[in-house]
């Protein structure tokens, strides 16, 4: 069902017997969200309204909002703790940073117990195209070039799917109410570094003159943060941290792409380096 439906929302809650609920339900492509802030308004602001105050009158135990680092905005120097003031820079982030507020409210009201998480981007199997690693994955396995938004210098941190399942499984068992925990890894690498990575592994390149006939330059988003440090240490503190080095990581995910792209009936669409054109019809 969909979290902005109200009464469904309300139905489920009041037939299913929830204890506990993960809040992983978004809008969260952020090229999407120059051309559909009104989707992302809707879902991630709306949405989140309507489903924090069905579990709230249901009393669960506890209401985990899984955000974004994004709502810190950019950084090249300073390294953001959760106490950092958010400065989203996009529509996308700053639909996480009001549903955190949302979220929040509950907490500091009605003392309900909400956990906000704050994760880097997350990669791995499964994952929908849209995104930088496995767009890139599969353009390379289609022989077509990596696209990458203006210089590629913009850097971003990457933590595998299943470390990322083993921090959320932390915070649910050992998540203190009305707190914020970040999910970030100290590994980084530019966009412009991943694609090369990438051509190297999937073409089996040697020099950079070949490396370069697999990448593209295309114009750059209009706002594209350059990075986004975070310290970690209040959830290492409970236990987690990350295990999944980015070598074995990337080959499992690599292969993974091979067999599995057309899981998805549409994912074509998902390699252009912009939102297509019939997706801005829509959201005008």
């Amino acid at each position: 069902g969909d979290i902005c439906d109200e009464q469904f929302v309300k139905l489920l809650f009041g037939t299913e017997k929830i204890h506990i609920v993960l809040h992983f339900a978004a809008q969260t492509h952020v090229d999407k969200s120059f051309w559909c802030s009104s989707e992302f308004r809707n879902v991630n602001i709306y949405g989140t309204e309507v489903l924090v105050e069905a579990a709230y009158q249901a009393n669960i135990e506890k209401f985990i909002h899984v955000s974004t680092d994004e709502v810190y905005g950019g950084s090249i120097k300073e390294e953001f703790n959760e106490a950092s003031p958010k400065h989203p820079t996009n529509p996308y982030a700053a639909s996480k940073a009001a549903s955190e507020c949302i979220v929040m409210s509950y907490w500091e009201s009605f003392r309900f117990p909400v956990v906000v998480t704050r994760s880097s981007n997350a990669y791995g199997p499964h994952q929908y195209p849209e995104k930088v690693i496995p767009k890139f994955i599969a353009l390379l396995q289609r022989n077509r070039k990596c696209c990458i938004h203006g210089t590629g210098v913009q850097a971003r941190h990457f933590l595998y799917a299943t470390d990322v399942a083993e921090a959320f499984l932390t915070i649910l068992e050992k998540g203190e109410p009305g707190e914020i925990y970040n999910v970030g890894t100290n590994f980084e690498m530019s966009v412009i570094q991943l694609a090369k990575e990438l051509v190297h592994l999937i073409k089996e390149t040697a020099s950079e003159s070949e490396l370069e006939l697999w990448i593209e330059h295309v114009s750059d988003r209009p706002s594209n943060d350059l990075n986004y440090p975070m310290n970690s240490k209040k959830l290492h503190r409970l236990g987690w941290k990350p295990k999944v080095a980015w070598e074995e990581g990337i080959r499992k995910t690599i292969e993974w792409y091979q067999e599995n792209f057309y899981n998805w009936p549409n994912a074509e669409t998902a390699l252009s380096p912009f939102p297509s054109s019939a997706l801005h019809k829509r959201c005008q």
